[in-house]
This record gives C-alpha cells, sequence and structure tokens, in this order.
C-alpha cells in the first residue's frame, strides 16, 4: 500500500507540474488546477483508500500552513517593504476585523442566517490568501505602482494569524467555553504570547546563524526547517498565536544576513510550492459535488459581499485616512482580496469541533475560494491595467529576498601586445553600455580600473557584465570527440540540435559561421 501512495504521491506532483505550466500560459492561477485536480480525484475514485478524514486535513494543513506562513516572512525583503509596513499591518488585523464583521452583518441580514453561524463565516473568509497573491504577483511580474506590490505582499502574508484568532474566538463564543473578559483575554494571549516568541525565538536564531559555524548547507537548511516548527509550536503550547510567531520569525531571519542564505530562500521556495499543491489537492479531495448544488449560491453571494462590500470597506477605511492613496490604488487593492486555502483550513476547524452549526461551512467555503481565485485571480492583471496601477519601472520580484540586486557576471580578458585594448587608457575603449573593467591585475598588483589607467601587455583585465536571464534559452557546452562524426565537415553540413555560438580550440575563441570547419576537441558553446 505504501508503494502505491508513494506512487499516486508522485504522480499527482507531475501533473501538478505540468498544470503549472498550462495555467501560466492561459492566465489562470495554477493554485485553482491543484484544488480541481483534488477534486477530480476524489470524485472518480483513483485513489484506492479514503482520504475524507477531515481531522487528519485539518492536521496536515496546519503543518503545511507553517511553512506557507514562515515562508511569507522569510522570503520577504524588509528593505523593500518597510515604507509601507503600517500600512500593509492595519490591514493585515484592523482590515481583518471590518472584513469579518461587515460579511457576518451581511449574511445575517440577507441570507438570515442565524448570528453564530455569521459570525463564523465572517472570521474564516476575513483573510486574503498570500499563496494566491504571491504567485500571481511572480508569474506576472506585476510592477505596480506606490509600493503597492509590497503591500499586498505584507499584507496577504500576515493576516492569517487575526483571522485564525477571531474564527476561534468564535467558535469558543458557539460552544460556550468563552465570553466577554475571557474571549478578550484568550485573544490578548494569542497576540501577546505569539509575538513575544516570535520576537525572542527570532533573536535567538540570528545569534546562532552569526556566532555558530554550521557545516554544510544541508544543514543550515535543516536548522531553519526545524526553526519553522519551533516558532509556532512553542507560542502554540503556551497559548500563544504560532502562526504570528512563526512569521515574525520569518521575518527576522530571512533578513539577516548569514552563509548559503539564498540557497536556504531557493529550499524554502520549494517547500512552500510543495506545501501548496499537497494542501490545494488534499482540500480537493474533501469535496463533496453532489452538495455542490445547494451550496454555489450563497457562495457566489458571500463572493459578491466580499468583493463590493467587505473588502472595499476594510481597505478604505484603513487606507484613506493616510491621504496618500489615490481612489484607485484602493480599488486594486481591494479587488486583489483573494480567498485560499487558509479559509478552507479554518473551515474544517468548524467541521472538527462540537459548534452547532447547521450550514455547510466547508463546501460553501471551497465554493467561494474556487470562484475568488478563477474570477479575481485570472482578472488581477486586466485589472492593474484598467485602473492604471501598473508601473513599467517597477520590479515586484525586488520585494522578494530571493531577488538578486546586481546580476552580475564577471570574466577576464588578458591583455597581449596584438590587443586592440593594449596601451589605450581605459576610458579609450569603446565597451557596450552594460560592460565594464572592474580590475587590473598587474602582476602581484591590483589596480582599480579608472578611466585614465592604461593598459599594458600581461596585464589581467576583470570585466564586469549583466548575466543573461533569458527564460527561453539555454546554454550548452559539448567537446568534439576522436569518435564524432562531425570532425572535418562544415558547420552548416551537420544537423544539431543548436546553434553554435562559439568554439573554443585551444587558446582560441572563434565566433563561427556556416563554412567553419569542426576539428577534434572543439569545445562548442550552443544556443538551444
Amino acid at each position: 500500500m505504501i508503494t502505491l501512495i508513494l506512487l499516486i504521491g508522485a504522480l499527482v506532483l507531475f501533473i501538478s507540474i505540468g498544470l503549472n505550466n498550462i495555467s501560466t500560459r492561459l492566465g489562470i492561477p495554477a493554485l485553482l488546477a491543484f484544488l480541481l485536480l483534488g477534486a477530480i480525484f476524489g470524485v472518480t475514485d483513483v485513489i484506492p483508500f479514503q482520504m475524507d478524514d477531515f481531522r487528519f486535513a485539518h492536521n496536515f494543513c496546519t503543518c503545511a500552513l507553517i511553512f506557507i506562513m514562515f515562508y511569507g516572512g522569510f522570503g520577504t525583503r524588509w528593505s523593500a517593504v518597510r515604507h509601507i509596513a503600517t500600512e500593509a499591518g492595519l490591514l493585515a488585523s484592523v482590515g481583518v476585523v471590518i472584513t469579518a464583521a461587515v460579511t457576518s452583518l451581511l449574511c445575517y441580514f440577507i441570507l438570515g442566517w442565524g448570528l453564530i453561524e455569521s459570525l463564523i463565516l465572517g472570521a474564516i473568509v476575513s483573510s486574503t490568501d498570500a499563496a494566491s497573491v504571491f504567485s500571481i504577483l511572480r508569474t506576472k511580474k506585476l510592477g505596480l505602482k506606490n509600493n503597492t506590490s509590497p503591500m499586498l505582499q505584507v499584507e496577504s502574508g500576515s493576516n492569517d494569524p487575526m483571522a485564525y484568532m477571531l474564527t476561534i474566538g468564535m467558535l469558543s463564543i458557539a460552544n460556550g467555553s468563552a465570553s466577554g473578559g475571557k474571549l478578550a483575554l484568550m485573544l490578548l494571549m494569542q497576540v501577546g504570547i505569539g509575538t513575544a516568541c516570535g520576537l525572542v525565538i527570532a533573536k535567538i536564531a540570528s545569534l546562532t546563524l552569526q556566532k555558530v559555524t554550521i557545516k554544510g548547507s544541508g544543514y543550515i537548511s535543516l536548522f531553519i526547517l526545524a526553526l519553522a516548527v519551533a516558532s509556532y509550536s512553542i507560542p502554540d503550547i503556551l497559548g500563544g498565536n504560532g502562526y504570528l510567531s512563526v512569521y515574525l520569525v520569518g521575518m527576522i531571519v530571512g533578513n539577516q544576513d548569514f552563509k548559503d542564505k539564498k540557497t536556504i530562500v531557493n529550499f524554502f521556495d520549494g517547500i512552500n510550492e510543495l506545501m501548496q499543491v499537497l494542501t490545494f489537492f488534499l482540500i480537493g479531495l474533501l469535496v463533496e459535488p453532489s452538495k455542490m448544488p445547494n451550496d454555489i449560491i450563497p457562495a457566489i453571494l458571500i463572493f459578491l459581499f466580499l468583493l463590493l462590500l467587505a473588502r472595499p470597506a476594510a481597505v478604505f477605511g484603513v487606507l484613506a485616512p493616510f491621504r496618500k492613496y489615490s481612489f484607485k490604488q484602493m480599488a486594486f487593492v481591494s479587488f486583489v482580496g483573494l480567498r485560499g486555502a487558509s479559509a478552507i483550513v479554518f473551515a474544517i476547524m468548524c467541521i472538527n469541533g462540537d459548534e452547532p452549526i447547521q450550514q455547510d461551512l466547508f463546501n460553501i467555503v471551497f465554493c467561494l475560494v474556487v470562484i475568488s481565485i478563477a474570477f479575481q485571480g485570472s482578472m488581477i492583471p486586466w485589472a492593474a491595467k484598467k485602473l492604471d496601477m501598473i508601473d513599467k519601472y517597477s520590479n515586484v520580484l525586488k520585494s522578494f529576498n530571493d531577488y538578486t540586486e546586481d546580476h552580475l557576471h564577471f570574466s577576464w580578458v588578458e591583455i597581449t601586445p596584438e590587443s586592440n585594448m593594449c596601451g589605450k587608457q581605459v576610458h579609450e575603449i569603446n565597451f557596450p553600455k552594460n560592460v565594464l573593467i572592474a580590475l587590473i591585475l598587474r602582476g602581484n598588483e591590483q589596480i582599480i580600473a579608472r578611466g585614465d589607467t592604461v593598459l599594458q601587455p600581461g596585464d589581467k583585465a576583470i570585466i564586469v557584465t549583466k548575466a543573461f536571464e533569458g527564460s527561453d534559452a539555454i546554454f550548452l557546452e559539448k567537446t568534439i570527440k576522436p569518435t564524432s562524426r562531425r570532425i572535418g565537415k562544415k558547420i552548416k553540413e551537420v544537423p544539431g540540435s543548436g546553434i553554435i555560438i562559439l568554439i573554443r580550440r585551444g587558446d582560441k575563441n572563434i565566433i563561427p559561421n556556416g563554412n567553419t570547419v569542426l576539428h577534434e576537441g572543439d569545445h562548442l558553446v550552443l544556443l538551444r
């Protein structure tokens, strides 16, 4: 059985990779594809064992959200988002409360739900989904005006803790375990303990990374992995908000300089993607299509409540007092309020509880999330264009820690007496715009290249250029072996899988043409 589970797991990941490529081309958020893939697997009984255990789903998704929340902080570059930290923080806290309150009132007065059910539903759907927002911002490379991209990044990455607190608070009221003063104390402990633990753990982790040498990038990855788990577990055991703690630790540690940091960011990027795929797939497996006809109408109505009233009330209510955000910008921020996996996970919490709830919250929230990701997610680029929010000079990737500010490539050239650079001053050499000499090695001497520096025979000039970042081009290197059929033939006579752009023959670099004859030992650089 375990082998079959592993095989199905591998199959799901392969299909998810393919769906990600297809959805990117079609402009549809990939997370929607993962969600629907799980629903298809569940309906068709492809998986030969039961996967409708909501308690297992809740435990797994809780673990997955730890890493998603941690990466939300760890992958955020503080220097790029600090200017909007106050506004984003208010959206992630006060904005969540306003969204929950307005949604609850609409469910109570328009849908005719009970007050407790309305409050629970409002809390469940009050936060925006970091995974969906991050995915769309990065894949579409949406550079937005007036620091809008980092604002959305920080808000969506940090508002789940508040939604979680509201949800457990409403569930406590529903089952009679908390009311009035007890509820206020519980929320205060959630925030206080979660924040305190996050700050202390982050400080200890930062000192450890600076003072202790962890040999091997693999063990550094394990240290950060354990750190994420501890950041959630410790405050949760103490009665605090583990999600708040784990986000703070991720943000603080992710903005420290330490060995192999970029490798760690890339590692957690992969972990984050894996958790998203598995979470959305598992949620899809839990869906009961037979109940959809009864749940789709309330889901659509609640989605419209959020889109047209609750989310705008939160965004305009928080940002308008700052008097520096235009109506179009606030309207766009409001539109990007996507609902996602966290809302469904909070709905699963209600199913596992003992609260007397009449509405099918899980399926309603599932339908709402599908509509939100499919409709809002696919229309975000269109909305940005219509509201004139696109800034072609802004790079959204700069607010993520895996972005390298200076993609530079260093190489060296030896100055020979025959070189056309020999005897010339640096400023006399007609280099392209993005190429310059950074350093000159002359014997044991290192010379900073200045405009009047004269290049002499034997100098080694260190040249710096921008690294190539073409997404569709692949460079390959091949060597002509003694048994190769290409030896003695012209390039135009040899069919190949790429364009030969350079031949290294001994100490010579040859720019080839179709009549260039290939020799044994030639080192080819091909562009595919």
